[in-house]
């Protein structure tokens, strides 16, 4: 069975980035075509929500697009663009339209990032808005996969449920994988599995439990080792499947079936066509 056959879900990209001004329409095409039925598009600041918002509606019209899906929130880079009233609009942006995760929302202690504690006020003030509204997460957790762990575990404790989410591009440790399977979390994998000197990377993917695992492309970032230096697309995520699937010594047959159902069960998408277009 070819990878074009499949049904792949793009857990992780950004199709309202300037990047695909130019030709989205021609990108969104040629993902749908490679078979990637499904796209999780998070915001990264609360202006932004309206853009990710209409390429959802817009791509439940178009049979050549995959269908997209929002996720609202702040990301923890644009944390200082932030205005008084953001956590409001985010709110209010919700109740007026819900997305079906919160996101992209996390930490972030890579050199030249936001300062951590304003960085850990606002992913905290919008976990408690993700347990307000039960909505499941999409983490962000560069550098900071323990310190997000600490917010999650602190923000529980004041009796808010967070129902799970996705740890996108998950960089942490095999016990830190364990803790967050454990919250209830899955975990995205995308072009970093596609360079051998990601040992520790392809370990992981190698050993946990592939039912908490997802995929994703960052599109336009994060691309795979044939893109390296380049723009990265959803279409190109089969073929980063065919590295994972490697790594398992699985059939891609299995592991495009189990993680589309992975992310379908997490954001309760099998009522909104997710598990039969």
């Amino acid at each position: 069975m070819s990878a074009v056959a499949l049904n792949w879900f793009d857990t992780h990209v950004h199709w309202d980035a300037a990047e695909f001004d130019a030709d989205r329409d021609a990108a969104l095409e040629r993902a749908h075509a490679a078979g990637v039925n499904y796209c999780l598009n998070p915001s990264v600041v609360v202006d932004g929500i309206a853009k990710v918002r209409a390429l959802a509606d817009l791509s439940a019209t178009k049979d050549k697009w995959p269908r997209i899906f929002s996720a609202y929130g702040i990301h923890p880079l644009y944390v200082g663009q932030s205005k008084p009233d953001d956590l409001h609009q985010l709110e209010q942006q919700i109740c007026q339209q819900r997305p079906v995760a919160m996101g992209e929302i996390g930490l972030d202690a890579y050199a030249g990032a936001p300062d951590m504690t304003l960085q850990r006020a606002c992913f905290e003030d919008q976990l408690v808005l993700a347990a307000t509204h039960q909505l499941p997460v999409v983490l962000h957790v560069r550098h900071a996969v323990e310190d997000v762990i600490q917010s999650l575990k602190r923000v529980q404790g004041l009796g808010q449920k967070i129902p799970g989410g996705i740890a996108h591009a998950f960089n942490g440790s095999e016990v830190q994988a364990a803790q967050l399977i454990r919250m209830g979390f899955l975990l995205g994998f995308g072009g970093s599995c596609t360079y051998a000197g990601s040992t520790r990377i392809r370990s992981l993917v190698s050993r946990l439990p592939l039912t908490s695992l997802v995929l994703e492309t960052d599109s336009p970032d994060m691309a795979p080792m044939w893109l390296r230096g380049q723009r990265n697309e959803s279409s190109q995520l089969p073929r980063i499947a065919q590295s994972v699937a490697a790594l398992r010594q699985i059939s891609l047959a299995e592991l495009s079936a189990v993680t589309t159902a992975n992310a379908s069960q997490l954001l309760d998408l099998h009522e909104n066509g997710a598990s039969a277009r």
